[in-house]
């Protein structure tokens, strides 16, 4: 599974991060997460509001940082 957080780097994005992180190892899923700062690569998912998650190649959350039990949600999707 591949796991994508979108966002220049702002505090809302580290935090999007820190929670698909922790949810990944709560879900116990194998699961690789990439932050993605590149704002062409970001606007290649059709994204212009962050911080968005992308779950293999899935948009799931843009513009707020998802809950933690989302994001567990997606993961045994």
């Amino acid at each position: 599974m591949e796991i994508k957080v979108l966002g220049p780097g702002c505090a809302k994005c580290q935090q999007a991060e820190k929670i698909v992180k922790e949810a990944v190892a709560e879900a116990g899923v194998a699961a690789t997460v990439e932050k993605v700062t590149d704002l062409m690569k970001i606007a290649g998912y059709g994204v212009f509001g962050t911080p968005a998650v992308v779950v293999d190649g899935d948009v799931k959350c843009v513009g707020k940082i998802p809950k933690k039990e989302d994001v567990i949600q997606w993961l045994k999707k």
